[in-house]
């Protein structure tokens, strides 16, 4: 039995890798090929070369000056959208898990309440409120859509990498002389380093990976993030499939550099965020 366990369990994992692998190692594949050879049925690419890669990134043409300029949207909605919503959230967080004041916990699982409901059903009253305020196109009313949907997720978790915290370091130095702010800024934002990073990095990951609030909110070519333009290439016939997989390529290889090299935070802010304290 227990041999068979551990065969149906190795073959569950090898499913999924291969379920998940294969697509990924078909479009590298594909970009590292010229046009002519990626019809060619080769499982291995046949001369390799990154001159689809050159070209997006150095080349002439609107397909590469617009793959550059979505990549540089991207990297600035989710860099000031991740910047935003960690302050908002450990000033949030240190609020709820440290001071006392009327109706804390009727606030706190009011905001968290939020997590509930689908992001979607928020879609069309958020883009009503951007479009009342002229913030359609705009960097700033993506980020704001973003801080607003991350902001209860990334409070959950801080409040409870401060909740873990012990008070007698507080008490010490509130006893010294210190502010509310002070303690915050010089004892506990050290010792919750890894609770600001792991946030920091979900924030990113998660606003990375959006596209519906972000087609819907940028219809033109200065605010459009990477992920929307390579959706909008594919119903055009003449982009070459190995452009279109080598920008698929620069697209995920952002989000999988982060995801490897710090895996360890990213699983601890999740699971610090899914346990009730």
């Amino acid at each position: 039995m227990r041999r068979r366990g551990r065969a149906l369990r190795w073959g569950g994992i090898a499913f999924v890798l291969i379920w998940s692998l294969v697509p990924i190692y078909w479009a590298v594949k594909t970009s590292l090929q010229t046009e002519s050879a990626s019809r060619e049925r080769h499982y291995l690419p046949t001369g390799a070369t990154l001159a689809n890669y050159k070209k997006l990134l150095t080349g002439d043409g609107d397909l590469p000056r617009q793959i550059r300029t979505s990549s540089v949207n991207i990297v600035i909605e989710c860099g000031a959208a991740t910047i935003v919503t960690v302050v908002l959230a450990t000033l949030a967080a240190f609020a709820f898990a440290r001071m006392r004041f009327v109706g804390q916990k009727v606030l706190f699982f009011g905001v968290l309440a939020t997590m509930a409901f689908p992001a979607y059903t928020t879609l069309i009253p958020l883009y009503r409120i951007m479009s009342d305020f002229n913030l359609v196109n705009t960097y700033t009313g993506v980020v704001l859509v973003y801080v607003s949907g991350f902001l209860p997720l990334a409070t959950w978790v801080m409040h409870n990498y401060f909740a873990s915290l012990p008070t007698s370091i507080e008490e010490a130095a509130l006893t010294d002389g210190a502010t509310r702010m002070q303690v915050l800024w010089h004892v506990l934002l050290p010792l919750a380093r890894p609770g600001i990073i792991s946030t920091a990095l979900i924030t990113f990951l998660f606003a990375w990976a959006q596209f519906l609030f972000p087609l819907v909110l940028t219809s033109d070519d200065s605010t459009q993030p990477l992920t929307v333009v390579i959706a909008a290439l594919q119903g055009r016939h003449v982009v070459p499939s190995t452009l279109l997989n080598a920008a698929g390529v620069l697209a995920v290889a952002v989000p999988a550099v982060l995801a490897l090299m710090f895996n360890r935070y990213i699983v601890n802010g999740l699971l610090a965020g899914s346990t009730k304290q």
